[in-house]
């Protein structure tokens, strides 16, 4: 047998060792074997091999011919079947798992096989499901999950073939299970060339949610792919983006008729998505209709109703919706709008579509929401035109069409035979949190002039000369649609125009304390340096939040904490903040990779502040914040050379604070999100 190695690598050591370094390298590792229940015979086999290559590298003259046979291309080590196993367990040994499974495999196939219940047989066996575990995790760690997978499925096959070692099958078993996110995510972030990939990677999402019971994992015997609820979510989060909005839909879809009322609901945002960013009005009247059949305990759909009544031009209704909610701070934010009701409508529905709605597709622009665009759409007209004739939309008022009903309509109740009765499980929200005074805070105001606009248009569509045009010349009504638009977008440029600048900040008075979070426009304070020892003297008072209901300072304080003590122990400085501010998981990886900066004698410094803080969700036992973070570091070589640096002025985080028995600790953190 030819093994893929030199004696270098066999016995451990480097090509520049003297001998007496090779002579204590022999002494080590004969007396550390391993001790997975090899025979006797493959340790004595294994000893063997180890002294011949301890022999030939301190014997000097040996040693300089095999080094100039090395120089020449010679490779790998010719060994006899007699020491085959042997040879095979220092491969493993060597990190060169891949090819001792390979080998080992080949070694049990015929005609080599060894004699069925032989002690060769038995080493083989073992080496081969060692092999195949460490290769596993190799390709694992150089992310590529799908050859990961295969090697574990190939070494379950042979070890089920074999009959032997059935604590160790179950050990890769569990390790391909394990695996299966992994692989779903590295089969649909492929290039969209690999259109194979990709379906293979749907058809094992499907697969696996369903298994998990739906997206809440209901199922009493969950999936072994080592992920909780929270973990999921996360990862389910991240593979979105991967997903167009149609294959969301149908995912979805098929969910829902399982079972999963969360995919119930996400198939209402992914209709609102692709109806609204591929001019589909007819997928918004779907969305509309299932969001009324559901009971949101803890959310008020009102609002998300209003929002799609607004898009099919159902204005009245739209505006029922809005005033009936119960929400308190929705009833102030309107109330103090600065502008009328309608543009207050508009500028809630932009918003919620582009912070709530659009992210999350593959082939969808969250950036662009353009209202104006979509009512000037030729299919949404004839779409809401329809509606009105069928009399869907009865009296209530399309904006964008040359048609008004009598003024009187708008005063009148609304009908009573709506179906408020929603009937499907609850589903979280994520709407934006109110500041502390309990308004609203808009994030935009750039549409106001746009509803403007449209509510000139609303106010001259209704005289009589507009109706004479409309109803004998479709080219006129197009003409005078157009004078309308150009005519309230100028009184818009006036109005805006005169309105004071609005500031780029954000202040909240919070129990007496003031925080100032700037806006991602503002300028960023350049850093003078980078965080010294001195700064980090704080970390010794870092308390617990054990508050039940912490408040955006808090959390603020919390993530600040954070990002402090991590920059802290990366930079070399001591501390035990961490365990008071991080779960477990977290806290290993930051100790992990300080471990491996300290073995390469390197350091990080790294300066971060936070720039802008947004509440996206608030359960008793979870909160997910965004967070937009001034992100600077600098890695420095044991030399005091800087090896690199990195600049990052606007890296938004989305950070995941879970709630333990004592406090509020980060459970989980995606950067880029």
């Amino acid at each position: 047998m030819d093994l893929p190695i030199d004696h270098f690598r066999l016995l451990g050591i480097s090509p520049a060792s003297e001998a007496e370094a090779v002579l204590r390298t022999l002494q080590v590792r004969l007396d550390n074997f391993p001790e997975e229940g090899f025979t006797r015979e493959a340790l004595t086999q294994r000893a063997e091999l180890l002294r011949l290559s301890a022999e030939l590298l301190s014997d000097s003259s040996r040693r300089q011919e095999y080094e100039a046979a090395l120089l020449k291309g010679a490779v790998g080590l010719e060994i006899s079947t007699t020491r085959e196993v042997g040879g095979l367990m220092l491969l493993w040994e060597a990190k060169a798992a891949y090819e001792a499974f390979r080998l080992a495999r080949q070694s049990l196939q015929p005609p080599q096989a060894p004699a069925l219940g032989s002690g060769r047989e038995a080493d083989l066996t073992l080496v081969a499901a060692l092999a195949c575990k460490e290769a596993s995790l190799q390709e694992k760690e150089d992310r590529h999950y799908e050859s990961a997978a295969s090697l574990l499925r190939d070494g379950v096959k042979l070890l089920q073939r074999m009959g032997k070692l059935h604590e160790q099958r179950k050990t890769l078993e569990d390790d391909l299970a394990a695996l299966l996110p992994y692989r779903i995510l590295d089969l649909l972030s492929r290039d969209l060339g690999d259109q194979e990939s990709h379906d293979e990677g749907l058809r094992m999402l499907n697969s696996f949610v369903l298994q998990r019971g739906g997206l809440e994992g209901k199922s009493q015997t969950l999936p072994e792919s080592g992920l909780e609820q929270s973990e999921f979510e996360l990862f389910f989060h991240q593979i979105r983006n991967f997903l167009t909005v149609q294959e969301q839909v149908d995912l979805f879809t098929g969910w829902q008729r399982n079972g999963s009322a969360d995919a119930g609901f996400l198939r209402v945002m992914a209709l609102v998505a692709d109806g609204f960013y591929h001019r589909k009005p007819e997928r918004i009247f779907e969305a509309r209709k299932h969001l009324e059949r559901f009971q949101l305990e803890g959310v008020d759909p009102l609002p998300l109703l209003g929002c799609l009544d607004l898009l099919l031009a159902d204005v009245e209704l739209a505006k029922r919706r809005f005033f009936s909610s119960p929400d308190e701070g929705l009833q102030v934010w309107l109330k103090n709008y600065p502008s009328e009701s309608l543009a207050a409508l508009c500028d809630y529905c932009r918003d919620w579509l582009r912070r709530d709605v659009l992210p999350a597709y593959r082939d969808v622009n969250a950036k662009e929401v353009d209202l104006e665009a979509w009512f000037a759409d030729r299919d949404v007209q004839n779409f809401v035109e329809s509606l009105e004739k069928n009399g869907i939309l009865g009296r209530r008022f399309s904006f964008f069409l040359g048609t008004s009903t009598d003024s009187s309509s708008m005063d009148e109740p609304l009908d009573e035979e709506l179906d408020w009765d929603i009937k499907s499980e609850p589903y979280e929200v994520k709407e934006q949190e109110l500041v502390a005074n309990n308004e609203y805070s808009t994030k935009s105001n750039d549409l106001k002039g746009v509803s403007l606009a449209l509510t000139k248009i609303r106010t001259i569509a209704s005289t009589d000369l507009i109706k004479s045009i409309y109803k004998y010349s479709q080219f006129f009504r197009l003409v005078s649609i157009f004078l309308f638009l150009t005519a309230g977008i100028y009184i818009s440029w006036i109005y805006l125009a005169q309105r004071p600048r609005l500031t780029k900040s954000i202040s909240e008075d919070i129990e007496g304390k003031e925080i100032v979070i700037k806006s991602k426009n503002s300028d960023i304070n350049t850093a003078q340096s980078y965080q010294s020892k001195e700064g980090f003297e704080g970390l010794s008072d870092v308390k617990l939040l054990n508050n039940d209901n912490p408040d955006l300072l808090e959390l603020k304080t919390l993530v600040e904490s954070w990002l402090k003590a991590k920059s802290a122990t990366l930079s070399g400085f001591d501390n035990d903040a961490l365990s008071k501010i991080a779960r477990p998981k977290l806290i290993e990886r930051v100790i992990s990779e300080r471990s491996k900066d300290r073995s390469k004698g390197e350091k990080q410094y790294i300066f971060t502040k936070i720039t802008s803080l947004d509440l996206v969700s608030r359960t008793p036992k979870r909160i997910e914040l965004i967070a937009v973070i001034d992100y600077r570091d600098k890695r420095i070589a044991k030399n005091g050379k800087t090896i690199s640096m990195t600049s990052l002025p606007e890296l938004k985080v989305r950070y995941i604070l879970g709630r333990d028995n004592d406090a509020w600790r980060l459970q989980a953190y995606i950067s880029g999100s």
